[in-house]
């Protein structure tokens, strides 16, 4: 905790209070629990003040955000519009989705135009780095509806690992999740078999998941990220956008610090500049299309 006078910085329960984690009361009662910790050490002092813009705080382990100022929201990419806030060739891009609020949001890596599913946009540019970033392994869970029948062995090769042009690559976690074939329903307009694949992968290469299942065999038909990190799809509609919860907030936020934490030694930093001063999307060249 920042060395402050007992008449500078803020009292640590009105910090809480004010980032919405509690009244002050029940801050007061988390606090004297020994709930709270700054920096990593236990607060239990009720006249305990903290720097608000240097200091980080957690109650239960869990990160909590008191820069006000910093926004995230979770949106559910349609089909047909480019990971961009601004697209130089006039295709549809992600400004209609952040008019609901007044900061500059960029988008956390990318998805292809065809690629439907999670993307986070925020003005968080630290918390963009880390997400973005394939060296802090921040997992992505797609579905793939895909060609063929996808068999057992096939799920096997793809989490032992295929080559590729750009080098050997390995799902996470893969699994088949249905199959269709003969006039079942979800065959293709061709009468062909398809399947449902599910792939974990802390990747970032360039369209990954297509290359992967054309590689064995298996081109995409269509592709949807429903997972990132901790942050789920849910029930939210193509098109729409909303805020991250205070809970999805702080899952995000505890992933970031502990994957900075166990990373400061090792991981590259390949950023030139505060992203969100550039104007660009702050995501590192090692998130791209999927």
């Amino acid at each position: 905790m920042t060395d402050l006078e007992n008449t500078e910085g803020v009292r640590l329960q009105k910090v809480l209070a004010n980032a919405g984690v509690a009244s002050r009361r029940v801050a007061e009662q988390l606090i004297v629990e020994g709930r709270v910790r700054v920096n990593g050490t236990v607060v239990t002092e009720l006249g305990s003040r903290i720097d608000p813009e240097n200091d980080l705080v957690d109650v239960d382990g869990t990160a909590v955000q008191l820069d006000q100022s910093k926004r995230y929201v979770m949106l559910n990419k349609p089909t047909g519009v480019v990971s961009s806030m601004k697209d130089d060739r006039g295709r549809p891009d992600l400004r209609r989705f952040t008019k609901d609020w007044e900061e500059r949001l960029y988008n956390v890596g990318r998805l292809d135009a065809e690629t439907s599913g999670l993307l986070v946009l925020t003005n968080d540019g630290e918390l963009a780095h880390v997400l973005a970033h394939p060296s802090f392994g921040v997992t992505k869970v797609y579905i793939a509806k895909v060609e063929g029948r996808v068999t057992p062995q096939t799920i096997q090769k793809l989490t032992r690992g295929i080559e590729l042009e750009d080098g050997h690559i390995a799902a996470d976690k893969a699994r088949l999740l249905s199959t269709s074939a003969g006039s079942a329903a979800g065959e293709s307009e061709a009468g062909e078999s398809e399947s449902l694949v599910e792939l974990t992968l802390h990747s970032g290469r360039n369209r990954i998941v297509r290359r992967m299942m054309a590689e064995v065999g298996h081109p995409v038909v269509e592709l949807v990220r429903r997972q990132f990190g901790p942050l789920h799809l849910g029930t939210l509609p193509a098109g729409r956008a909303r805020e991250l919860t205070k809970v999805e907030r702080g899952a995000l936020l505890t992933l970031a610090r502990r994957a900075t934490s166990s990373s400061a030694d090792d991981a590259p930093d390949t950023r030139d500049s505060d992203p969100t001063a550039r104007g660009d999307v702050p995501s590192s060249r090692g998130e791209q299309e999927k």
